[in-house]
């Protein structure tokens, strides 16, 4: 409740997400992408589709992608989406991912012999990190990362199947960027803790594994399979100030409170002075490293790192691997109050919740059961196109795809960074259809359907909404259903 507040008073008919425009109909976010994708799974086993395969998207220029984002929490997410609908699913899913970072932290310091205070107090810090509390907004990296514990926690317990487990479900889920960091730190830990091979290369191999079929999967054919360009990585770099600033937004923000990394130092030289340097050493470099590696074309050296590891060269956003800075000050924060007395442990509780908490989280609208979309579902047979068009890497093609849920149709378009280019080239062809311009390409692409969003196109194209309705008509499309901001067409 506290990471989401003030958000949470609104969760039965809001979701609970970024700060988004309200347009009159649902307000685009990538919470609404990755519920899709969420969603998309247990529809696919539900229909004994292969729950893997997105059979709506880019369709039919390209074949069913993969699922990444669904593969991992997908089935857990079907029941909730059973229960309780788009909306209150989407939130339950998000409380319970913060009930389910911090209890994993907290029992992996507990396994660490650290008192249960102190635990809890660890896994408070992880669970309210700012920046993971960013990324749960709408990314699944803040909800993945709660696999980083519990990675640890196996290895520890000497369970390496549930480690090798957990350690892939982070690249499984899409997280590759995530995985770059993850992978290295679960093998120090291992040789770190005194755990054999038999504990470290399953997990290891397996995650490996999983990214090569992201790799493979989703990267290879995309615009981006050859690298990002160090101007795009330079738009997501963060700059020193912003680790102590509560101010910041998007992708940059990366504040690490100022109480937390006060503590955590405390810890790095309790740590110390019982000479358990190891220990030490490798929490000391899970902070230093992520935090450095976010700076991005601020630091000079990153473009040289870009080179030397693997993967490094696709990623945009190079905060991606600051989970593992959250995890590291949590521990440290945990080992400084290990011989603290209770009262001063409960003090702590306080304080660091009050140190951690930002306003992330705003009450994004919902439009849930929209009459138009849902008379598609029904319909005869059809491909959908929304109007106005946007290219496939545009945020605000996920209000479409929280729509198709209900419409479930094949679309030329969707949402996605890593789309492979014909869809784009599709896109490109398609957005003259935006301004009234017709597109020959609708009969051969098998559109019968075109949704017009009346919210965006005031927004963005106020002067072209007429034109595109009327050389609708001049084809013989005819409205179909309406509800609020949106009109739905039907051609011949």
């Amino acid at each position: 409740m506290l990471a989401t507040w003030p958000a949470f008073e609104h969760a039965r008919t809001h979701f609970l997400a970024e700060r988004a425009p309200s347009l009159g109909e649902a307000a685009p976010g990538d919470h609404l992408q990755t519920g899709w994708n969420l969603w998309l799974f247990g529809h696919q086993l539900e229909h004994a589709n292969a729950p893997w395969r997105d059979p709506y998207s880019f369709r039919p220029e390209l074949t069913p992608r993969v699922n990444f984002q669904g593969l991992v929490l997908g089935l857990p997410y079907w029941p909730l989406f059973a229960l309780f609908g788009a909306v209150l699913a989407w939130n339950v899913f998000t409380v319970l991912a913060y009930a389910g970072a911090g209890g994993a932290t907290c029992a992996w310091l507990r396994s660490l012999g650290v008192p249960r205070g102190a635990a809890l107090v660890g896994g408070l810090a992880f669970a309210l990190a700012p920046y993971r509390v960013a990324q749960s907004t709408g990314h699944l990296l803040g909800p993945i990362s709660l696999f980083l514990p519990l990675a640890l926690l196996s290895v520890e317990k000497r369970r390496p199947f549930i480690a090798a487990a957990a350690l892939a479900a982070i690249p499984l889920s899409g997280q590759v960027s995530l995985a770059l960091g993850a992978v290295p730190l679960f093998v120090a830990y291992a040789f770190v803790r005194g755990r054999g091979l038999f504990d470290a290369v399953p997990g290891t191999v397996l995650a490996v594994a999983a990214a090569g079929l992201v790799q493979h999967y989703a990267i290879r054919g995309s615009l981006h399979e050859h690298g990002r360009s160090l101007e795009e990585v330079g738009r997501y770099s963060a700059d020193w100030i912003g680790f102590l600033s509560r101010h910041g937004s998007g992708e940059t923000f990366v504040f690490l409170g100022w109480l937390t990394p006060a503590l955590a130092l405390v810890g790095l030289a309790l740590l110390l002075r019982e000479r358990r340097y190891a220990l030490a050493a490798l929490l000391a470099a899970a902070v230093v490293v992520p935090v450095a590696l976010a700076l991005g074309t601020h630091l000079p050296t990153y473009s040289l790192a870009r080179h030397v590891v693997p993967g490094l060269k696709v990623a945009r956003v190079p905060e991606r691997l600051l989970p593992l800075a959250c995890l590291a000050l949590a521990a440290l924060l945990a080992f400084a109050l290990a011989r603290a007395r209770p009262w001063l442990v409960v003090l702590a509780l306080v304080l660091v919740a009050a140190d951690l908490h930002v306003r992330s989280y705003h009450a994004a609208r919902a439009d849930e059961g929209n009459a138009a979309y849902a008379a598609l579902h029904d319909a005869r047979p059809g491909r959908l196109l929304e109007l106005p068009v946007f290219l496939p890497d545009v945020q605000l093609n996920s209000t479409y795809l929280y729509y198709d849920m209900a419409a479930q149709r094949q679309r030329p378009a969707g949402y996605s960074t890593t789309v492979p280019r014909p869809a784009f080239g599709t896109a490109r062809r398609l957005r003259s259809l935006t301004c009234g311009t017709w597109s020959g390409d609708l009969s051969g692409l098998g559109v019968r359907y075109i949704a017009i969003h009346e919210g965006f196109y005031e927004r963005f194209f106020p002067n072209c909404r007429s034109r595109a309705v009327a050389t609708l008509r001049a084809h013989r499309f005819r409205r179909f259903a309406a509800d609020g901001n949106v009109t739905v067409w039907v051609g011949p």
